[in-house]
């Protein structure tokens, strides 16, 4: 991040130090951001107030940040506008369908979801069972053809039974790492995700994790003020990114927060040694919190569309990724790559980046992007 730091966050009073049985140690600073009226979100009565003590308290949480984005589908619709309008030929092709045109209209179609990154095994795999269906009879109509397209790819985003919502676990803290390459937006992406679940009254450490990037402590401490979180951050230059990890878990289990979430540095995917700092990032979180982390998020930059697929298989076989963050969607007509993203890789796709907003950040339903590509 370019710009620097407002000048009231470089002469914050820091807290006092930890006592000796603390597991503090001088690797890594607390920093506390108190409320701002400026960043704050309005206060508000929360319907969410169980805590993380309460039998079920991580699954009741990632249902209800699920239950949510149902009602906000409208951010979803917006969202995908490009890949839609680059679908829309499709509405077109059926609207005077004829049986003596189906070749042409599905060659046409095939086109359309090439276009639109589906992938050419999804894609001839999809066209083949239309034609099938057409020929055979059990489709007559365009609309018929249409929904049975929608249908074709809703099942290629539920047939294997992934789990969208987040699991976190039975104990507390739940430690989530965010990973990825360099420019894919894994920062702020965990800073609106702190967001949302600071507005359902969990108790949020962020852990900046990031100690090569110059600007990345101070661009996630922009997000801890917004979001009214405490942040834990390496105290001198060249810290280990695990050190800082395992300290930020450490306090988190000591101070009794709900949530952990723990950002790392971007990498390449070939680059070996730095893929294997975040086997060491793992298992210094898993010293602190058994099977920890709960969830490794992987956050892939939708405009790349299918060109994700490499890097999300190494990332995969490096450190286990339980799930992916697809950013920037609103930019791209490449939206058909979360369908071969899921499929492919058998990785389930738990938040998609729609917008620049703090809400913009949606848990991502199924049905509800099919919709919104094919209205």
């Amino acid at each position: 991040m370019s710009s620097p730091l407002p000048s009231r966050l470089l002469h914050l009073p820091s807290k006092p130090p930890p006592p000796s049985n603390s597991p503090a140690n001088s690797a890594t600073t607390l920093l506390h951001f108190p409320l701002d009226r400026h960043y704050a979100s309005p206060t508000r009565m929360s319907r969410f107030k169980c805590s993380a003590g309460e039998p079920g308290f991580f699954t009741k949480l990632g249902r209800l940040i699920k239950e949510k984005a149902k009602s906000d589908v409208e951010k979803i619709f917006s969202g995908f506008s490009k890949t839609r309008d680059n679908l829309a030929v499709i509405d077109e092709l059926l609207l005077y369908w004829n049986l003596s045109d189906t070749d042409r209209v599905l060659d046409e179609l095939e086109e359309a979801l090439l276009v639109a990154d589906f992938g050419p095994r999804i894609t001839i795999k999809i066209v083949d069972i239309l034609r099938e269906d057409i020929y055979s009879g059990k489709l007559k109509s365009g609309s018929e053809i249409k929904d049975a397209l929608k249908r074709s790819i809703l099942n290629l985003l539920t047939a294997k039974g992934l789990k969208t919502e987040l699991q976190l676990g039975f104990r507390k803290p739940a430690v989530i790492m965010i990973v990825g390459v360099n420019g894919g937006g894994k920062t702020t992406s965990l800073g609106k995700l702190a967001h949302r679940f600071k507005k359902d009254g969990t108790k949020v450490l962020l852990a900046a994790g990031d100690t090569f990037r110059a600007a990345a402590s101070d661009q996630l401490e922009i997000w801890a003020e917004r979001t009214n979180c405490e942040i834990v951050v390496a105290e001198k230059e060249n810290e280990k990114a695990a050190t800082v990890l395992l300290q930020a878990v450490k306090r988190g289990k000591v101070e009794g927060y709900d949530v952990v979430l723990c950002d790392t540095s971007g990498r390449l995917h070939t680059n070996y040694s730095l893929m294997e700092e975040l086997v060491a990032c793992k298992k210094a979180i898993g010293k602190v919190v058994p099977r920890a982390p709960n969830e490794i998020l992987q956050v892939l930059d939708g405009t790349t569309g299918l060109n994700m697929l490499p890097q999300a298989r190494e990332f995969n076989d490096v450190v286990g990724v339980t799930g992916l963050i697809l950013t920037k969607l609103d930019g791209t007509a490449r939206g058909g790559c979360v369908v071969s993203v899921v499929d492919e890789l058998g990785i389930p796709v738990k938040f998609v980046g729609v917008g620049e907003g703090v809400e913009d950040l949606q848990p991502f339903d199924a049905e509800a992007f099919v919709n919104a590509i094919f209205p």
